[in-house]
């Protein structure tokens, strides 16, 4: 699959992604991209956040890719199963948090994101994971992947893949999430 065959959703976590987030620069550079935008990105309610991603998706007349970052990636997973069937090609998800864990929890985010359902996703999707994720251990993430029937990516030492961790334009993400949409 091409970019120009798909609308590709752009999946921010807390705090949104700004200007200088890859997540941002991908939107820009990727025509047929557009954010999921939120009612409010400080204090993030699972359940309206949900209903947003459900109801972007809806919207979309071509095959859907979601790009997710973060408290993005659990948005996904809890979307998941309220999805039509076959109504999203693929997902890249990317730093998920472990929302389960209080001690990294940011303060404001919905405790109904808790606990992250760990049914296969009905669509493809490759999870990258970073071994230095202040807010997600390796070995976590690595359980999801495998709950969700994920693909996983082992980034190394990438902190939480945003711009503290000095992932900007990120181009060799780009280049993962080029090879993930050919094996669409």
């Amino acid at each position: 699959m091409r970019t120009s065959d798909c609308d590709i959703l752009i999946v921010p976590g807390y705090g949104n992604s700004g200007p200088d987030h890859w997540q941002s620069r991908w939107q820009q550079r990727l025509s047929s991209a557009r954010r999921v935008e939120q009612d409010d990105w400080e204090n993030p309610e699972r359940d309206a956040w949900v209903l947003r991603l459900v109801n972007a998706i809806a919207g979309c007349r071509r095959p859907v890719v979601l790009v997710a970052h973060s408290l993005g990636v659990a948005a996904v997973a809890h979307a998941a199963p309220r999805l039509p069937r076959d109504a999203v090609g693929g997902a890249f998800l990317v730093a998920l948090p472990d929302v389960e864990n209080m001690d990294v929890r940011p303060v404001g985010v919905d405790p109904a994101f808790a606990p992250l359902p760990r049914d296969p996703l009905p669509f493809p999707s490759l999870l990258v994971a970073s071994r230095s994720d202040p807010y997600c251990t390796f070995e976590r993430a690595e359980d999801f992947a495998y709950a969700w029937g994920s693909a996983l990516l082992d980034a190394g030492d990438a902190g939480h893949v945003n711009i503290a961790s000095g992932y900007g334009p990120w181009p060799e993400g780009l280049m993962r999430f080029a090879g993930f949409l050919r094996r669409l």
